[in-house]
């Protein structure tokens, strides 16, 4: 077998382990693993791109599942909807103060990996975050991943995604260590 199978079977296997904690979590507040992903996302981004269709991308599912996910949500009062005030069936979400609270309990799902992680050497996970970060750039300029707000990916961004990267917006050199994978600045 060759590395990249090994490699994938390794991604594949902890995938699953990250899963498997999400429906954990699920289970213990009733509620869907993708409602706590759609919590975990409205409380940790922008409103702009707190709704539906923005959602449905990046869970690679369909507006429908996301609709159904949300309107549960909103139903148990953990997200409210902020209308748009030019176009009244254009909405995002915002958290609610109980939805708030659920996040703050929803939060460390996968303590466990953190825990893990940090048992491996500085430059291990150096080179782990690099080797997945230029993975996930990649995968997004084939159209497999749909949403990425990677560095590589912003127009703030200029560098040769090697080891020379440089953020317009913060007139900095970063590290490779500094790259994000979930720019709250980022703009395509």
């Amino acid at each position: 077998m060759n590395i990249e199978s090994k490699i994938l079977g390794g991604l594949e296997r902890l995938s699953e382990a990250l899963k498997a904690l999400l429906w954990e979590k699920a289970k213990t507040f009733g509620i869907s693993p993708i409602q706590i992903q759609i919590l975990l996302f409205v409380s940790n981004h922008k409103r702009e791109i707190c709704n539906v269709s923005y959602l449905a991308k990046e869970f690679n599912v369909t507006k429908a599942t996301i609709s159904d996910a949300v309107r549960i949500l909103l139903k148990k009062e953990y997200l409210e909807k902020d209308y748009s005030p030019t176009d009244n069936r254009r909405y995002n979400l915002l958290m609610t103060s109980s939805g708030v609270e659920l996040v703050h309990q929803l939060e460390g799902y996968a303590d466990v990996f953190n825990k893990e992680l940090s048992s491996f050497g500085e430059q291990e996970l150096a080179n782990v975050f690099n080797t997945l970060s230029k993975l996930i750039f990649q995968l997004n300029q084939k159209g497999i991943i749909q949403v990425q707000r990677t560095c590589y990916n912003c127009k703030f961004y200029s560098g040769d995604k090697i080891e020379n990267h440089y953020c317009n917006l913060l007139n900095s050199k970063l590290s490779a260590e500094e790259i994000q994978i979930d720019c709250d600045e980022f703009e395509e």
